[in-house]
């Protein structure tokens, strides 16, 4: 009987627990289902599906180097995943299946749906968690429940590893290699060309942000007109990099990171615990995978239909610089800033008082690291209806934001190169410059929204 390694939103050969001891219990065969239909229901943007079926077709040259072949399947959606799988299984007197988790409720129902044939065929499907330090329901407050507040999330997290020193798990005993024949079902538009996808230039990019960039980070990660991030959120999105092997690389340099969580340098180890707690959320509240408000106090509010403000803010054509440019960012590179998603998701719950949807579901037709669990967290977050979420009476004003982090206006004069001449002093919202100058000047569009009436308008509504 043969082993099988089922990959998802692992695309990793390196440190991945569940792939080795699938491999030391023979596995020569690895599985991957294009699910084309369910991607489009997910809104997965097609930047994304670019990128990953680029790393595949690296992941199966790799694979075969080592002897395993790694066999591309066109499932459709979840539902022919699960026949697909059962009839390979058959096919190729499977009994054993190593995979890792994924956490959100289609995905769960898939797993639980192949469960349901394979014990009547002998089949063992055997899951490991695989994405996350902490598996979802292992941190949890005195009451057994899980956390509310991120803080004591956070720090009950660090109480169960601030003593743990990890490591890179050596790769187990592989086999002779084969021949990759490559597949049809992998061919790209080559969208996400300017993102690696091997591992050589992955490890390059990880080891000059942990050496070179991660001791400035917390001073930098603000200011979207440098790269100031770690440029990583792609590869963590589709398992291609793990929490586990960032971390092992940044106490190889700051041993005592995880019980310093008041340096500089854990302020980034921060953000991978936040992806944590918004993991462990949407498991231990599933509504969050339907689109439902995590604060059920807020489904009163009466979220405008303006199809034209939303266009507006799509398009990047708000008059607010700042807002415009991070949209113009998002819809050219399939990125956006972290500091920017704040603006704009504030700006359009806010601001245009549209529904925290309607721009979650946009993200995630665009974004190159797409992720349900963060995107929702990150949404909600602003909208003031989310899991901790920040006050509905705290709303960006966009002009000082620009301010703050794009003083010199020079991340807004990249992607909006009509206000290029436009002085320091102005740039950050130009309009009544640009009226002096003369209507010949003025190819900026107007603001579509007063901050200040705008911002009264979205406190009436919230405090209903």
């Amino acid at each position: 009987m043969n082993t099988v390694f089922w990959f998802r939103r692992d695309l990793r050969l390196f440190n991945n627990l569940a792939l080795y001891q699938a491999i030391e219990n023979g596995c020569k065969d690895a599985i991957f289902f294009i699910t084309e239909q369910q991607w489009q229901r997910h809104d997965v943007a097609p930047i994304q599906i670019d990128l990953l079926k680029r790393r595949l077709d690296y992941l199966g040259q790799l694979l075969a180097d080592n002897g395993i072949t790694l066999h591309i399947i066109d499932g459709g959606d979840y539902h022919g995943c699960v026949q697909q799988l059962t009839a390979f299984c058959k096919q190729h007197a499977v009994s054993n299946i190593y995979a890792n988790k994924e956490y959100e409720i289609n995905e769960v129902e898939r797993d639980q749906a192949f469960l349901k044939d394979a014990d009547e065929v002998g089949i063992s499907l055997r899951l490991f968690d695989g994405d996350v330090i902490a598996p979802p329901g292992t941190v949890l407050n005195q009451s057994g429940e899980m956390f509310k507040v991120f803080t004591p999330f956070k720090n009950a997290w660090l109480k169960q590893y601030q003593d743990t020193h990890f490591y890179f798990q050596p790769l187990p005993a592989m086999f002779s290699p084969i021949t990759w024949q490559g597949c049809a079902l992998l061919s790209t538009d080559n969208t996400s060309h300017k993102w690696p996808v091997d591992d050589e230039s992955l490890s390059q990019v990880c080891n000059r942000f942990i050496h070179d960039k991660l001791l400035s980070y917390k001073d930098q990660r603000d200011i979207p007109s440098i790269k100031g991030t770690s440029g990583l959120s792609p590869y963590l999105a589709l398992g291609v990099v793990s929490v586990h092997q960032l971390i092992a690389l940044v106490q190889q340099q700051h041993i005592d990171v995880l019980s310093s969580s008041k340096s500089n340098v854990f302020t980034w180890v921060n953000e991978l615990v936040w992806r944590e707690f918004y993991r462990h959320l949407i498991v231990a509240y599933p509504k969050l995978n339907k689109y439902q408000n995590f604060n059920e106090k807020y489904d009163p509010v009466q979220w405008r239909s303006d199809d034209a403000d939303f266009t507006a803010w799509c398009q990047g054509k708000t008059g607010y610089p700042l807002v415009d440019a991070a949209m113009r960012q998002l819809l050219q590179t399939g990125w956006m800033h972290n500091r920017l998603r704040m603006v704009v998701a504030s700006f359009l719950t806010k601001h245009l008082l549209i529904d925290w949807r309607k721009g979650e579901r946009f993200f995630m037709q665009h974004l190159i690291d797409g992720d349900l669990a963060s995107n929702n967290g990150g949404w909600q977050w602003a909208a003031s209806t989310g899991c901790d979420a920040q006050p509905y009476f705290r709303i960006f004003n966009p002009i000082t934001q620009s301010e703050r982090f794009d003083p010199e206006g020079e991340f807004i004069r990249k992607y909006i190169p009509e206000l290029t001449s436009v002085p320091n002093k102005h740039i950050h919202f130009p309009h009544a410059y640009l009226a002096l100058q003369g209507s010949e000047k003025n190819k900026y569009w107007p603001a579509i929204v007063d901050h200040k009436a705008a911002r009264q308008r979205a406190l009436d509504a919230f405090k209903v």
